[in-house]
């Protein structure tokens, strides 16, 4: 009966990446100017001329990489190809190096900021690229943007966050929120860890292995909070916490994330240390944020925000689903597929054209105010759980 179920609802996952997640993303390749569009609005009204975030950009080289990897489908590598291209030839920043923030359309740098976020970005996709191609020179990219992290964006407490285009150091608006500004977030590590697991992955390089060490270590010490059974999310530069955030989404996509950095890295000490408090934080979310088949955003000094945000259903399924792997335990199994229900219900947009909505409320309406592409909505997060799904139910 499981493995029944197993079957159909990986099948059901495999025909929305392939029905409607990488057609729709196809569709948003800029022929004439490099790269693709930077903006979608809600009535699927595509702006040609919006400015092209380079996060965006280095996330659609990720997800068309690793699908034609997962998939087989050799027309995706010239998806992954063209974007490669384009992050090569403008997101990289020939005189200083690094990778600017945005570009305008045509490719210009817009806004030339050094996120060490953003550098961390390039990394993950320029090492999923290598990981489909072979490409020795995404590989050398990929060391040197590790290199200019290491070298430009830390202390000796460990990562910092934003800097200027010559990488002096300035304030942090652009990964800050709910009213602070902060010299560390859990979310930057989270994706400094990330990439420098998919650069490991791919390259066996020494340094890159001690630098993850390091991150999954500063989770471990400064990050997660044993008393709350979560992790805080904004600190000064001592870590200490500037908010009393809950981030229900950051939690159970860091649970899996943080496994899978354990399994590429292979070292029994570190499992040990975080293997349980990777189970603690996905059976948190389960108790606190798991609500009438789908997860909550946050909870923020004590107010609870509904809104169903489509990146946090879309890792709660593999937080959930990996939960059930290292457990055995049907409820998290349960709750993977509850997710997906509501997915396919509520957030999967089933108009021509259409992908998924960013934005619904706990009934299921769509915020129409919020765009379908913009700079932080891409196929990074359900392109990925996807993927996730198909290959760990194929085993």
């Amino acid at each position: 009966m499981e493995n029944s179920r197993l079957m159909s609802f990986k099948s059901e996952i495999a025909e929305e990446l392939t029905g409607r997640i990488i057609p729709f993303w196809k569709s948003m390749r800029d022929n004439a100017r490099g790269g693709f569009y930077g903006l979608l609005d809600c009535n699927l009204n595509l702006d040609r001329n919006a400015p092209k975030g380079c996060i965006l950009n280095s996330r659609i080289l990720w997800f068309f990489s690793s699908a034609c990897k997962v998939l087989g489908d050799e027309g995706l590598a010239e998806y992954a190809r063209h974007a490669y291209s384009f992050l090569k030839e403008f997101c990289l920043d020939k005189k200083n190096g690094g990778v600017f923030w945005s570009l305008n359309a045509d490719g210009t740098v817009l806004d030339s900021v050094k996120h060490t976020y953003n550098q961390a970005f390039a990394i993950y996709a320029l090492s999923s690229y290598y990981g489909m191609t072979g490409d020795a020179e995404a590989l050398e990219t990929a060391l040197s943007l590790f290199k200019i992290i290491e070298e430009k964006c830390t202390d000796e407490g460990g990562y910092l966050e934003s800097f200027t285009q010559d990488f002096k150091p300035e304030s942090n608006e652009k990964l800050s929120e709910n009213g602070v500004l902060a010299d560390r977030t859990m979310n930057t590590l989270l994706h400094v860890m990330e990439a420098y697991t998919g650069l490991y992955q791919v390259s066996k390089n020494q340094q890159v292995k001690e630098r993850l060490q390091f991150a999954l270590t500063v989770f471990a010490e400064k990050i997660w909070n044993a008393q709350l059974k979560r992790q805080e999310v904004f600190f000064d530069k001592s870590y200490r916490s500037l908010i009393d955030l809950y981030s229900y989404g950051h939690d159970i996509e860091s649970s899996w994330l943080i496994d899978r950095a354990l399994e590429v890295l292979g070292d029994s000490d570190l499992s040990r240390k975080l293997a349980p408090v990777t189970q603690e934080m996905a059976q948190h979310i389960y108790s606190v944020a798991f609500k009438n088949g789908s997860v909550l955003n946050e909870c923020d000094r004590g107010a609870v925000n509904e809104t169903r945000v489509w990146w946090i259903q879309a890792e709660s399924i593999v937080g959930f689903f990996n939960a059930y792997q290292k457990t055995g335990s049907s409820q998290f199994l349960d709750a993977a597929v509850s997710v997906w229900q509501f997915i396919k219900k509520y957030i999967a947009d089933k108009r021509q054209g259409g992908e998924w909505f960013g934005y619904v409320d706990k009934n299921g309406v769509p915020d129409f105010s919020r765009p379908i592409v913009e700079p932080w909505k891409c196929p990074y997060h359900n392109g990925r759980m996807c993927l996730e799904i198909i290959q760990r139910i194929s085993g």
